[in-house]
């Protein structure tokens, strides 16, 4: 018998299911720039009915970009919210309609570092706050980079203007991920799945396209 309580070594432990359930007096509290909140009535069976306020996000894609030398490429932004300079992975909105994910992480890479990639996997996927937010990323593990030609490169503005791009090797970045001096969700996820996935020679990488699971339900 497995040492694990008789689940054999291929046997799912836990995965998440979508559930939808039925919902009510749904309504629009504030329509953002970019997000809104919204407010519904949700029905829990026995629980009885509850009300939720979370916020509907478009949702985003981010790119660990991992260089020949096992570095990792990080740039230095503001955010506003948190009051904080920020070592994030390159990352953006979902905000093209109709655009693949690869597509948008591609476009970002780009945009943000200058940088392209040949070779592209899916890293890992998460929600970042689904207590509050129906903010769902995806983390793309992006190699074999080339530099965007300075002709091509994409004018920068806001926040993203004069931002700092530093590679760095991804010992340290897993170093600064645990010590706690890095605190970019995406950047903290995405780094320590890349650490785990290389000291699995990369075997468990899904692909690009892989689909989100469960299955994406923000209009049911």
């Amino acid at each position: 018998m497995p040492e694990n309580g008789g689940v054999g070594e291929h046997q799912e432990l836990v995965h998440d299911r979508g559930t939808v359930l039925p919902t009510s007096e749904t309504e629009t509290l504030h329509t953002g720039y970019v997000m809104d909140l919204v407010g519904e009535s949700v029905d829990l069976g026995d629980a009885g009915t509850v009300r939720r306020e979370f916020i509907r996000h478009p949702g985003a894609v981010a790119v660990v970009a991992l260089d020949a030398h096992d570095r990792v490429a990080l740039l230095h932004q503001y955010r506003h919210p948190v009051r904080s300079s920020l070592w994030e992975v390159p990352a953006g909105l979902l905000d093209v309609p109709g655009e693949p994910l690869r597509t948008a992480a591609a476009r970002e890479l780009a945009e943000e570092a200058d940088l392209r990639a040949a070779t592209w996997h899916t890293l890992v996927d998460f929600y970042t706050s689904p207590g509050g937010s129906d903010e769902r990323i995806r983390i793309f593990l992006a190699r074999d980079l080339t530099e965007v030609p300075e002709a091509h490169r994409h004018d920068r503005e806001a926040e993203e203007l004069g931002m700092e791009l530093r590679w760095v090797p991804l010992a340290d970045a897993v170093a600064a991920a645990l010590a706690g001096r890095i605190h970019n969700p995406s950047t903290v996820t995405g780094i320590l799945a890349t650490h785990a996935a290389r000291a699995e020679d990369w075997s468990r990488l899904r692909p690009a396209e892989a689909p989100w699971t469960p299955a994406w339900h923000r209009d049911a």
